[in-house]
């Protein structure tokens, strides 16, 4: 019987809200998420809109566009956190500027119960702001400037929105984090350097062919590696 492989689930997560400080009492009005499954993006999302239950400050509508007249019908953080916990649960949370948004997160959760739970007790945690800063030390590293150097297409981003930006995030995340962007890992902002691009592959695309080997091409594997074990020290491909 073959050994199940435990996949590799991680949830891309932004929010917005009212304000920059929860301890002013700002709060949450859109959290969005996309998941990522060993990598590959998947059609699973949870996006939702709140009702802070207080004004949201002009700044922030100038950066997001959500006004409280929108928001008047939505639910609250109480309604939507055990969907939310459940869909992140055990999953590497990838957040860019992590302490802002789980910040925010953990500050609703307090607010609901003595002894609340918190983000860091219900997922891990990868701050890609962070990894940006020691991967491009001295560069801007907002999503923006991100979206730049990878050769992601953000023209559509007229303002911020928390699934539209986890979206994005997604792809950032997955070239940031895939190797070197060229072979000589030169800077991307460098005259003549080709810029990376993301491809996504279609989640339901049929799986690949295995081509199995006959039992004379096992044979003739075998002797070539006997071959190998006679004119060396041995062959690594026999040990056990």
């Amino acid at each position: 019987m073959m050994n199940s492989i435990k996949q590799q689930r991680q949830v891309v997560l932004d929010t917005e809200t009212t304000g920059i400080n929860p301890k002013e009492g700002h709060k949450i009005i859109e959290i969005g998420c996309v998941e990522l499954i060993n990598r590959r993006l998947t059609q699973n999302r949870f996006h939702v809109y709140l009702n802070p239950d207080r004004e949201i400050d002009a700044g922030a509508i100038e950066v997001h566009g959500i006004t409280n007249d929108f928001l008047e019908d939505k639910p609250r953080f109480a309604d939507v956190v055990e969907d939310f916990m459940t869909f992140t649960h055990d999953a590497e949370l990838i957040i860019h500027n992590a302490p802002f948004d789980v910040g925010f997160l953990n500050h609703e959760l307090a607010l609901l119960a003595k002894n609340p739970r918190t983000i860091e007790s219900n997922s891990s945690v990868f701050d890609t702001l962070t990894f940006a800063r020691k991967k491009h030390p001295g560069a801007r590293n907002s999503l923006d400037a991100l979206c730049k150097r990878y050769g992601i297409d953000n023209s559509h981003r007229d303002l911020h929105g928390a699934l539209l930006d986890a979206e994005i995030l997604a792809d950032v995340y997955l070239i940031m984090t895939g190797g070197q962007a060229s072979l000589l890992d030169v800077d991307e902002h460098a005259e003549g350097s080709q810029q990376q691009t993301i491809v996504r592959l279609s989640a339901d695309r049929p799986k690949l062919k295995v081509i199995r080997c006959s039992e004379e091409e096992l044979l003739a594997h075998q002797q070539r590696l006997q071959k190998i074990a006679k004119v060396s020290d041995g062959c690594v491909w026999l040990q056990d």
